[in-house]
């Protein structure tokens, strides 16, 4: 085994020039007033790594212009289609009229693993929220179900830009399975 230099994984990879002609995970993803600009910056890149739709930054949610968005991001901001919503209820409506699934990355009392998200819910909005306070209860009510990943030691919940990580390449993984069933 031998590890890969940055040109040779470099070369494996879409170039910005044609990044809109690639076929994208039918997800987009509200993010719901995140605080921290370093995780929307870690957002931007796990976003353009599964190759999402877009992203729409809800609420305060620190958008590129943010140097410390910008420095996790690492470019990604460029390869990532995004939008700037104060309020994500517009948003969410017009995705469902579009056929869209709405789902919350929350522990409500109606909450499944993320992992049992069925392949055929796609496309799919995701709504990520608040490091603190979650999703807010206006965008909970307008989803079709809550998601949650299983927590198994002393703490609640994961950062969110790893529980988004852990969220949307499954569905990237559900998505190419599928891709290659049809």
């Amino acid at each position: 085994m031998r590890k890969l230099t940055h040109d040779e994984i470099s070369r494996k990879r879409i170039t910005l020039e044609k990044i809109n002609e690639a076929k994208k995970l039918p997800v987009v993803v509200i993010l719901d007033s995140i605080r921290s600009a370093y995780n929307v910056g870690s957002i931007f890149r796990t976003s353009d790594g599964a190759m999402i739709e877009k992203l729409y930054l809800g609420g305060y949610t620190a958008t590129p212009e943010n140097k410390d968005v910008l420095k996790t991001a690492l470019g990604s901001q460029k390869s990532v289609k995004w939008e700037k919503v104060s309020d994500p209820s517009g948003v969410i409506l017009t995705l469902k009229s579009k056929g869209y699934r709405i789902a919350a990355l929350e522990q409500t009392d109606e909450s499944f693993p993320y992992y049992k998200v069925p392949a055929t819910d796609f496309p799919l909005a995701l709504i990520v929220g608040n490091e603190i306070t979650g999703v807010s209860k206006e965008l909970i009510d307008l989803c079709d179900y809550s998601i949650e990943i299983p927590q198994f030691g002393i703490k609640q919940s994961l950062n969110v830009a790893v529980a988004y990580g852990i969220t949307i390449f499954n569905f990237r993984r559900k998505f190419d399975e599928l891709a290659n069933e049809i």
